[in-house]
């Protein structure tokens, strides 16, 4: 049989819920405890509807802000003037926000930009030239375990480390942030072991900088990436990627120590053919076969068409999923009183 899974889930809600608590917290009307509730009954909520259907429900996707910023305080990349004594939500908020909205502040926030071509934005991390990450308190860690109390196949997810690199910036001038990479995989690493001692057999780490095309010396760190970080976790790692084709990194992807590799069969139909030549077949192949991006129906006779070859060769190594995460779209079209009924 070939396997199911989802790359992450809307964290909002399908009424939205996220927001309007998340609005009522920053005015006054609500305190932590609601907003912490609130977002507990959501990733409850969410794992559910998905175990009905899935062999594999992601855990990691949730975040109260942005899943980049929730990575800067897992690692400890706090720019200074964020540095003093606070809960951990109200530092993520003056991350996000700013310290003016709320005390008088003069903090600026993060940097806000889209994700890649989305109309997602996220924080955008700051790092400085002697950068240090430590690892912190990890609200993944935590969603695991709430995930196994309620007798879930938890996977893992989180934005890889050559993602998080790329997309961080620095005030303090120009300077290469592969130098940095060494630490950040240690600090990865940690994380993988202590999922490791939770039980998960699989994490995914998300890098759609895949898609780009990359510089030679980062085409040599993603080699020594994912040499590196599988002999630290015995588990298995799926590298998704997604937004684009990987097709020009294959080979550098055969040399790693990754058991899975997942690719946007929608934005790159060329990567099936490909992957279905190039990745071993003792491998895991994930297709990421529905489109994440938009609300519009899947083709199933066409699809069928491209993944039955696929799974004659592959059997339970092909799994199959949305091309990428599926953050960026409604939850439930019966919601949408005013659309067209044909649309719909």
């Amino acid at each position: 049989m070939a396997l199911s899974h989802n790359l992450g889930f809307p964290r909002v809600g399908d009424k939205r819920q996220l927001k309007l608590t998340l609005e009522s917290y920053w005015r006054g009307d609500c305190d932590s405890k609601a907003l912490i509730e609130q977002g507990k009954a959501l990733r409850q909520q969410h794992w559910q509807w998905q175990q009905a259907d899935l062999d594999r429900v992601p855990v990691g996707d949730f975040a109260f802000y942005d899943h980049m910023l929730q990575l800067c305080q897992t690692f400890g990349v706090i720019p200074e003037r964020h540095r003093k004594e606070q809960s951990e939500l109200d530092q993520l908020f003056d991350l996000a926000r700013g310290q003016n909205h709320c005390c008088g502040g003069n903090s600026a926030a993060l940097e806000m930009t889209k994700w890649f071509d989305t109309n997602y934005h996220y924080l955008v991390p700051e790092l400085e030239p002697q950068q240090s990450f430590l690892l912190n308190h990890s609200p993944l860690l935590e969603q695991v375990r709430e995930a196994a109390e309620l007798g879930l196949k938890a996977k893992p997810v989180l934005v890889g480390p050559l993602t998080f690199l790329w997309l961080s910036k620095s005030h303090q001038g120009k300077f290469d942030k592969l130098t940095l990479l060494p630490q950040l995989i240690e600090v990865y690493g940690q994380l993988l072991a202590q999922l490791e001692l939770l039980g998960c057999d699989w994490v995914q780490l998300d890098e759609p900088i895949l898609s780009l095309d990359l510089p030679e010396a980062w085409l040599d760190a993603l080699r020594t990436c994912y040499q590196e970080l599988p002999a630290k976790f015995n588990g298995n790692i799926l590298l998704a990627n997604y937004f684009g084709s990987l097709t020009d990194k294959l080979d550098i992807l055969l040399e790693t120590g990754i058991e899975g590799l997942h690719i946007d069969a929608v934005r790159a139909p060329q990567d099936l053919q490909q992957a279905a030549i190039i990745w071993p077949v003792d491998k895991v192949l994930s297709v990421g076969i529905v489109d994440g991006r938009n609300v519009w129906r899947t083709d199933l006779n066409q699809a069928l068409q491209q993944l039955q070859p696929l799974h004659e060769q592959r059997q339970n190594n092909l799994w199959l999923a949305p091309s990428c995460s599926l953050l960026h779209v409604p939850v439930d079209a019966d919601l949408e009183q005013q659309l067209d009924p044909e649309l719909k």
